[in-house]
């Protein structure tokens, strides 16, 4: 079935309740122009995404970060304090946020699903900007793909030119290497394959490396040094450009001077590091991505020492990636276009760092739903402030289409933020909405996130098998699932209802 028999009419349901999509523009997009834009030339925008990073940092309230180019970011635009991703995994998060639909819509839920397979025909952000006119170009991970060996999984139909992907590598010191061609010869041996290429190839050796190299030899760095080459290349002409980071994505290897930013006995070990009370088993996955390192007990209580070494891994994998973060913005100021460019910076999804004595993502949680997002618009209100608002990843499609004033796609399943960009304080949903299957169980976990609760129900064939409800105004923790205690049935009742409507959102 094709998108356009999916979507005959559509809902929207946040700000007010209901309201037409021609309610929500302002006049100026109404009449086909941007929003904020005084010079007469079409707005540029930088996308930037950053996997696997939850709002550990510095401008997110976490001082000991040291994230000085994305803080200035946020100074310069508005930093999101309740952004929310579709699912909390990089193809079905990445999927969601560039078609503007939800997981279910885009039939991806998985690391190797397409999501043309469901919707052949859907128009992505990329592809809506090209066809009015913009230069469309990917740098690094944008969809689940970050390396040509993963080029199945991008998108032609995205970009102007062909994606570019860094050359892989993941260990640089004698003992990361050492590690990584064991481990990558026993796994050659066993499927009978040759031992060969393994700097080419995802080797789970160490979880943590700390090489004294410059920071142009690691992938990240690699896409830094492509996008201020191809920035210089297409300033001249009005441009969609995509710059996909891989870090802090484990394994947490980030060169040694970003690891000596911090202090070992500093690092803070997660609180909550027991499994939520009365939480059904399905709402956790088998942990099988940090698991699966060399130099990480399986299921077991990872050790204080080790959570130190990881905290320590992934703080330095922010800071690092935060400096290339400031390098290409860097050169967007330098080439005179900051004025006339749009910059979106957002994390696929979040993180746990042994919350829940997890160190991966994959659930419904507020620590794995949650991510980053700031947007800076030349000419905004709102610079440096923040919002409480409940958006989702869906709503950045229709809000840089609005702002560089395109038209919205009848598709699009969010709602532009333009609104909170004018009146940070505004309300704007009542509800983000994630899920998550468990395959293994036969179901899908629906999660929504209002003002106060977290409420999930884990469906199978129509049948609601199990709950959770959390109370962020007494427990912003998530650490006891309070679905079962009698004087919150009249609560789980709304919220129930509210989440079948609104998994299904703007989509009727």
């Amino acid at each position: 079935m094709s998108i356009k028999e999916h979507l005959t009419r559509r809902e929207f349901i946040g700000i007010t309740g209901k309201a037409t999509m021609l309610s929500l523009l302002g006049p100026q997009l109404l009449q086909g122009k941007p929003v904020y834009n005084s010079s007469g030339r079409k707005m540029n925008v930088l996308f930037i995404a950053v996997d696997d990073l939850r709002p550990e940092l510095h401008c997110y309230g976490n001082k000991q970060i040291i994230s000085p180019n994305i803080d200035k970011l946020a100074e310069q635009g508005l930093l999101f304090e309740r952004a929310y991703c579709q699912q909390s995994l990089c193809a079905p998060s990445r999927a969601s946020l560039l078609t503007g639909l939800r997981p279910d819509w885009t039939g991806v839920c998985d690391l190797s699903t397409h999501f043309r397979k469901k919707v052949p025909d859907v128009v992505t952000l990329p592809q809506h900007f090209m066809n009015h006119g913009y230069h469309s170009q990917a740098i690094g991970k944008m969809y689940h793909g970050s390396f040509k060996i993963f080029s199945r999984h991008d998108d032609p139909k995205s970009w102007s030119v062909p994606a570019w992907w860094p050359k892989p590598r993941y260990y640089y010191t004698p003992e990361g290497i050492r590690v990584a061609r064991e481990v990558y010869s026993k796994s050659r041996r066993r499927h009978g394959a040759p031992v060969d290429n393994w700097v080419n190839c995802f080797v789970r050796g160490l979880a943590t490396e700390a090489p004294d190299v410059p920071d142009n030899v690691p992938c990240d760095g690699q896409t830094t040094e492509k996008a201020i080459q191809v920035l210089q290349q297409i300033k001249d002409k009005p441009f969609f450009l995509g710059v996909g980071f891989l870090k802090p994505h484990i394994p947490f290897v980030a060169p040694k001077k970003y690891w000596d930013l911090y202090k070992r006995e500093d690092v803070r070990l997660a609180k909550n590091r027991t499994r939520p009370q009365n939480t059904p088993d399905m709402a956790f996955p088998k942990e099988t991505e940090m698991r699966a390192y060399h130099d990480i007990p399986d299921e077991k209580n990872v050790s204080d020492e080790k959570a130190r070494t990881l905290i320590h891994g992934y703080y330095a994998c922010v800071s690092y990636v935060d400096s290339q973060v400031g390098r290409v913005i860097g050169e967007l100021e330098r080439l005179g276009l900051r004025e006339n460019t749009i910059i979106i910076l957002w994390g696929d999804h979040g993180w746990k760092l042994g919350e829940y004595n997890s160190w991966s993502k994959k659930t419904n949680f507020e620590l794995d739903t949650r991510a980053p997002m700031i947007i800076s618009v030349p000419g905004q209100k709102s610079t440096g402030e923040k919002t409480a608002a409940l958006v989702e990843f869906l709503d950045i499609y229709p809000t840089l289409s609005e702002l560089c004033g395109l038209p919205i796609p009848k598709h699009c399943q969010g709602l532009s933020m333009v609104p909170l960009l004018e009146d940070p304080n505004r309300k704007f949903k009542d509800a983000a909405y994630s899920q998550f299957p468990r395959k293994e169980y036969g179901v899908m976990g629906y999660s929504m996130r209002t003002d106060r609760y977290r409420y999930a129900e884990w469906i199978k064939d129509g049948d609601v098998l199990e709950k959770e409800l959390y109370d962020h105004q007494n427990d912003p923790q998530e650490n006891r699932n309070v679905v079962n205690e009698p004087e919150n049935r009249q609560i789980i009742k709304k919220l129930s209802q509210m989440l079948r409507k609104g998994r299904n959102v703007n989509t009727k």
